[in-house]
């Protein structure tokens, strides 16, 4: 069957590059960047022999233009952590999950963080207010209706206006170390289980997600009641897949749940078939004794083993004095492997 990369290559795998790498990326050596740039060309050059339709080729031509524009944005901040704020455009100002927003997006700027947001009114806006221009990054959408710039980021170098939902939500899921969610409308739900699902089956890093409103609220109660008594108990997600979440109304502990998941632990990838957990301090050997036991079940042979920077992660120098902890992923256990590093970030 033929394979997206070309008539005879492998599978095409869009992965983060200090998470999700394809597990024989190290085995054949990396392909250079001119490489790549080459397999791009070649591709183009394929839809004038495929005698691509003018819609087909417009399609691909804008986003390719709106991909290129958004990450030349977003380089400058790559050493900064970021949150992107869900929710929605029609929340009023005046509503708690404004101020609840307004007030998360300060606390996370004071944590270190930057805000990345849709950019629109309501929740996107109120997120920006908190974080301050200088520290907001705006993904916009272009609609006939709701979703012109917010007064924060509009006209600010840091807003890119995109026309496709799908470049949009690549560039939220790409560029964010954290998601947090208020209560929103389809819009808000379709981002929300688009993050979960790339999470659950290992198509993106891995990254905390909250679920936030305001006290008394029940916009989220409700939503997790379905995911309990309907995807869970009929067996479509697994009891570990709801690690993967946290609903809280509290701002501290929905803080701590997006600042904590960054303690000890700070990203993974794949070298070879093993994957790596760069960790900001070694696990002593009790705590390594314990997280062996208690694992076990997520490992598809071997052990958990520290280990220091690896030949293949040459490219990545300023996370060379990190300790890594290393082992044969079984590749579909991430709720467990979410619960291993709360795990590593309590116990250490």
């Amino acid at each position: 069957m033929p394979t997206p990369s070309g008539d005879s290559g492998g599978p095409f795998n869009l992965a983060h590059e200090d998470a999700v790498v394809s597990p024989h990326d190290d085995d054949k050596g990396q392909v250079s960047t001119d490489q790549l740039i080459l397999q791009m060309k070649e591709t183009i050059d394929k839809f004038v022999r495929d005698k691509a339709s003018r819609g087909d080729v417009k399609m691909i031509a804008t986003a390719l233009k709106e991909l290129r524009y958004a990450l030349k944005v977003f380089a400058p901040y790559r050493h900064r952590r970021k949150v992107t704020i869900f929710g929605s455009a029609r929340t009023p100002r005046h509503d708690p999950s404004y101020l609840q927003a307004v007030e998360f997006g300060r606390r996370m700027v004071q944590a270190g963080f930057m805000v990345i947001t849709g950019a629109a009114s309501g929740i996107m806006e109120a997120g920006h207010v908190g974080a301050g221009v200088e520290d907001s990054l705006g993904v916009n959408i272009l609609l006939p209706f709701e979703q012109s710039a917010n007064p924060v980021i509009a006209g600010d170098s840091k807003l890119v206006h995109l026309k496709y939902f799908f470049t949009r939500k690549l560039m939220f899921v790409k560029e964010s170390d954290a998601i947090a969610l208020f209560p929103g409308g389809f819009g808000t739900q379709d981002e929300g289980f688009e993050v979960l699902t790339l999470v659950q089956t290992g198509k993106s890093h891995m990254i905390p997600i909250v679920m936030l409103e305001e006290p008394g609220g029940t916009y989220w109660q409700k939503w997790v009641e379905f995911i309990r008594e309907v995807l869970l108990k009929r067996g479509f997600i697994s009891p570990p897949d709801i690690s993967l979440f946290k609903i809280t109304t509290s701002l501290e502990e929905a803080v701590d749940e997006l600042v904590g998941f960054y303690r000890v632990y700070h990203s993974m990838r794949y070298v070879g078939d093993r994957l790596v957990l760069r960790l900001k301090q070694e696990l002593n050997p009790f705590v390594l004794e314990e997280l062996r036991d208690r694992f076990k079940d997520i490992l598809a042979g071997g052990t958990f083993e520290q280990t220091g920077a690896l030949p293949a992660e040459a490219n990545e120098g300023h996370l060379a004095h990190m300790p890594r902890l290393r082992f044969r992923f079984d590749r579909k256990s991430l709720g467990r492997l979410r619960e291993m590093i709360d795990f590593i970030n309590r116990a250490v």
